[in-house]
């Protein structure tokens, strides 16, 4: 009954984050979406940051402090641990939503792209950050990172083995590579989405910090994979000694 509850529990949550990985692509785009980031009543700049500021630390903090071992270990204690990456996901959906429903416009505009090609052309490059975020989670075990396999393998459940391959031989960090080219490459850059693509970009900078000490006190192999592979952008591989 209790790996039973723990698929259905899990399937829940992997659907909403379905719906919110989706939305996303619309709420930065600002397209086919209810809201979008620049959607909605303008009200004053500084008000408006500053609520933009506690929803998109929300999200970080949830993000980075659930994701840590010391909150793991303590959390499992609590909740069985084949739902815990499902219950990470879980509040994860919930803060993106959050987001979604409390985000405030500021629409002063910082540069728009004329040029029919040149704006096409970088709706394109979005959206093929896009396609990176989502491919990179496959190279990774996709239904590992989101909870699934952990429910559905339930007491079988073994760690997937990381395998250098693919992105990863030219970006340690590919699935945040593409998050940062989704966000920057827009033909219409407002006020707001600039405040989101700063603020986003520095999270994503603390978060990496946070998961390489983490990967590096757990795997003595990942410090030869940080010298070998660039962090971020894919300028070179370095030939193992």
């Amino acid at each position: 009954m209790g790996r039973l509850v723990g698929t259905v529990y899990g399937t829940v949550a992997y659907v909403l984050f379905l719906g919110t990985f989706l939305y996303a692509i619309g709420f930065v785009g600002n397209r086919f979406v209810p809201k979008g980031i620049d959607s909605g009543d303008e009200g004053a700049l500084v008000p408006s940051l500053l609520v933009n500021l506690g929803l998109l630390c929300v999200f970080a903090l949830q993000h980075n402090v659930m994701a840590r071992p010391w909150f793991k270990s303590a959390w499992t204690k609590i909740v069985p641990t084949q739902v815990e990456r499902s219950t990470f996901v879980l509040f994860t959906n919930a803060a993106l939503a959050l987001m979604y429903w409390q985000w405030r416009p500021a629409t002063g505009v910082i540069w728009q792209v004329e040029n029919n090609v040149l704006s096409t052309a970088l709706i394109a490059l979005s959206l093929l950050g896009w396609g990176v975020v989502l491919w990179a989670t496959f190279l990774i075990d996709h239904f590992d990172l989101f909870g699934m396999r952990q429910v559905v393998l339930w007491n079988g459940y073994t760690k997937p083995r990381f395998e250098e391959s693919s992105l990863y031989r030219h970006t340690r960090h590919p699935l945040y590579l593409g998050f940062l080219i989704a966000f920057w490459a827009t033909p219409a850059m407002t006020a707001g989405h600039l405040f989101f693509a700063l603020v986003t970009t520095a999270f994503i900078m603390w978060s990496i910090q946070l998961e390489e000490r983490d990967l590096s006190k757990a795997h003595v192999e990942y410090r030869a994979y940080q010298k070998r592979v660039p962090m971020l952008l894919p300028l070179g591989r370095k030939s193992p000694e």
